[in-house]
């Protein structure tokens, strides 16, 4: 019987050696803050919890290489080996990198750092593209007519203007067996007219001096912008609004081996996205106390079943009545000794004009859906801070502006979007981890399911795995893309 070879391990080096002139920063703009974490944190947030990488080396401004190993230790980023300072220039701190990685065979993904948008898909297919080829790019089609120019007598003037079909924008990561990618910059390095007119990436090195290996080209993804201009700081904060991350897959035994024996605090209805949620954590081993706010029958778990399909272990609780949800903690807190996980869903489903609404409609909606989630996390704070867990507030992040009939909701789930990056800085030194999961945008709500959003289990799996995870500061889709494990196994099969 044949014997398979082994598989040969991937590195993704994250390039960070900018020193942000063109943002106007004196701050490297790959520490700059989008979206309630530093530029870099993103980027290696998703290298993290990509199954295909293995570890992960940092090339990192010179001056800074403290900053990105306190912020690795903060995180939790398991995969990161080395924090490598940069060098002079761009070709320096690629050759650095390669030598940090050792005389051992392996694949490398080398990504700017100020690529925080890259979609989890364009590292799964240039793995997977490194089985046939050594060497990978990732580019998308230009929508804009490219020219080239030549000086002219008073500016410039345009000399061609290429076929624009037949050409591509170049984005990261760029992907190489190590063997070639040092081959090629070996006989650079050697050339005595590398320096003048030095190519702008990596791959350019290969074809220059590697003109036999193909490279072949991973198809990228306009939201793969880099942020090398003040603008694109904004426009990278809106697109993080607009387009809420996805979960890291991880497989149904990872969920299960994060949250088995782990105690879970459930604030919701009883009836929607809170109750599969203290569901299926049941199902995954963890010890579960679900309050709804419309019970007051048991005493959080292990209760008889409700007839019409809400969770066992109903006890009510008004999460706009601080005593009442600290009160709830504390029963959980004392059957256990330790709160790991806090879940809020309680929300109110009031759609319709703001002058319409009664003085009473209005309390309680922004009573639940926007002072509820502060007196959650008030409250679970000293018990999360003595566990080192995690925050997970269900929301439905607002669009990019608000709509009619929609004005208290929009209101109060824009400020449980803010409240989640504020929330996931200041907790961040007690290794407390906060994030949103977008129940209506990417899943089902709790405010009413809207058309064509996924199912409530869709949005209960999801959550499970964000728990599973190192992720903070982040909103996250309700669902995931295609609605199974890596592993082929549902999550809701649990148990």
């Amino acid at each position: 019987m044949a014997v398979a070879e082994p598989r040969l391990r991937t590195v993704g080096v994250i390039l960070a050696g900018g020193v942000g002139q063109r943002v106007g920063s004196s701050t490297p703009k790959q520490l700059i803050e989008i979206a309630g974490r530093p530029i870099l944190e993103h980027t290696l947030a998703l290298f993290d919890a990509a199954p295909e990488i293995d570890e992960i080396v940092v090339l990192m401004a010179p001056g800074f290489t403290g900053d990105v190993e306190a912020l690795v230790e903060r995180g939790g980023y398991r995969k990161v080996r080395r924090v490598v300072e940069g060098g002079a220039s761009r070709t320096e701190s690629t050759w650095r990198a390669l030598q940090a990685l050792g005389p051992q065979e392996c694949d490398v993904l080398l990504h700017d750092a100020v690529r925080p948008l890259l979609e989890p898909r364009i590292i799964t297919e240039c793995v997977e593209a490194l089985k046939t080829y050594s060497a990978v790019d990732v580019a998308i089609p230009s929508s804009d007519t490219i020219l080239v120019a030549e000086p002219g007598p008073r500016g410039e003037l345009i000399k061609d203007v290429p076929e624009r079909s037949r050409l591509r924008r170049v984005q990261t990561p760029q992907c190489f067996r190590l063997s070639v990618i040092r081959e090629a910059y070996e006989r650079a390095f050697a050339d005595p007219d590398f320096d003048k007119r030095p190519p702008t990436d990596d791959c350019g090195v290969v074809l220059r001096y590697l003109p036999d290996v193909p490279i072949y080209i991973v198809p990228g993804s306009e939201h793969n912008m880099k942020v090398t201009h003040p603008v694109d700081i904004h426009i990278a904060e809106k697109l993080f609004e607009l387009f809420p991350v996805r979960a890291p897959r991880p497989s149904s035994q990872a969920v299960r081996d994060a949250l088995a024996g782990r105690t879970i605090v459930v604030f919701g209805d009883g009836r929607g996205v809170d109750a599969r949620i203290a569901d299926l954590a049941r199902g995954y081993g963890a010890e579960v106390f679900a309050f709804s706010r419309g019970r007051d029958d048991s005493h959080g778990r292990d209760s008889p079943g409700d007839p019409h399909g809400a969770p066992h272990g109903l006890y009510g609780v008004r999460v706009e009545d601080p005593r009442a949800v600290a009160d709830a903690l504390a029963h959980a807190a004392k059957e256990t000794g330790r709160i790991d996980c806090v879940v809020n869903a309680a929300a109110v489903p009031y759609r319709g004009s703001l002058a319409e609404a009664s003085d009473a409609t209005v309390a309680e909606t922004l009573g639940v859906n926007m002072l509820g989630p502060v007196n959650v996390a008030k409250a679970a704070f000293p018990h999360l801070k003595e566990t080192r867990g995690h925050l997970l507030l269900c929301a439905a992040a607002p669009h990019a502006r608000g709509r009619a009939e929609q004005s208290l909701q929009a209101s109060s789930m824009a400020a449980v979007v803010r409240l989640t990056q504020a929330l996931a800085d200041e907790w961040a030194e007690y290794g407390v981890r906060v994030n949103c999961v977008d129940v209506e945008g990417g899943g089902a709500s709790p405010l009413g399911r809207p058309s064509g959003a996924p199912a409530p289990g869709d949005v209960a799996r999801t959550s499970l795995e964000v728990l599973a995870t190192r992720l903070t500061g982040q909103v996250v889709a309700g669902a995931s893309v295609d609605g199974a494990d890596v592993d082929g196994a549902d999550v809701d099969g649990a148990g």
